[in-house]
C-alpha cells in the first residue's frame, strides 16, 4: 500500500511539474519582435545602399508608396531610381530607432544623417524616416517610406 501511494505521488507530482515547464519555455517577446522589425529597417538601408534590388523588391509591398522631399513614388519607380542610381543611398547613419506595434503593423522611426549622391551631387540631410511595415503571412513587407528633412541649428 505504501509504494501504491508513493507511485500516485510521484504521478501528481510529474503531472503537476509538466505543465509547468510548457508555460515557461520561451515564447517570442515583445522585444524580440520589436529587434526582428528594427533589424530588418536596418537591413534594408543596407541593401539601399548596395543597390540589392532583388533583396529590396522582395521586401517592398507591391502597393508600397515612397515619400522623398520632392516626388512621391510607387514600388516600380523606388525600384529603378535605386537601380539607375539617380539616387544612391551612399552612407546612412542611424542615430535613433524605434518601433511601436499596432496588431500586425509596425511602424519604425528612424533618425538618421544621410549621405546620398543625387543627380550627380553628394548631398547630406538629416531625416526622420517613417517606415510602415505590415505583417502577411509571418514575414513583414514596407508598405510606406517617408522621408522628413529635419531642421537642425
Amino acid at each position: 500500500m505504501t509504494s501504491a501511494v508513493l507511485a500516485l505521488c510521484a504521478v501528481l507530482v510529474s503531472a503537476m511539474v509538466a505543465p509547468q515547464k510548457q508555460a515557461t519555455s520561451p515564447a517570442p517577446s515583445g522585444a524580440t519582435r520589436e529587434q526582428d522589425v528594427l533589424s530588418l529597417s536596418k537591413e534594408k538601408w543596407r541593401w539601399m545602399s548596395e543597390k540589392k534590388v532583388d533583396s529590396l523588391a522582395a521586401l517592398f509591398h507591391e502597393e508600397a508608396i515612397f515619400v522623398h522631399m520632392g516626388a512621391t513614388m510607387t514600388k516600380t519607380q523606388e525600384l529603378d531610381v535605386i537601380k539607375t542610381g539617380r539616387i544612391h543611398y551612399k552612407d546612412v547613419e542611424i542615430q535613433e530607432s524605434s518601433v511601436r506595434f499596432f496588431g500586425t503593423t509596425a511602424i519604425v522611426l528612424n533618425k538618421i544623417r544621410l549621405v546620398a549622391v543625387v543627380g550627380g551631387n553628394e548631398v547630406v540631410n538629416p531625416f526622420q524616416v517613417t517606415e510602415v511595415y505590415v505583417q502577411q503571412g509571418g514575414a513583414w513587407t514596407l508598405g510606406s517610406l517617408s522621408f522628413t528633412r529635419l531642421v537642425t541649428p
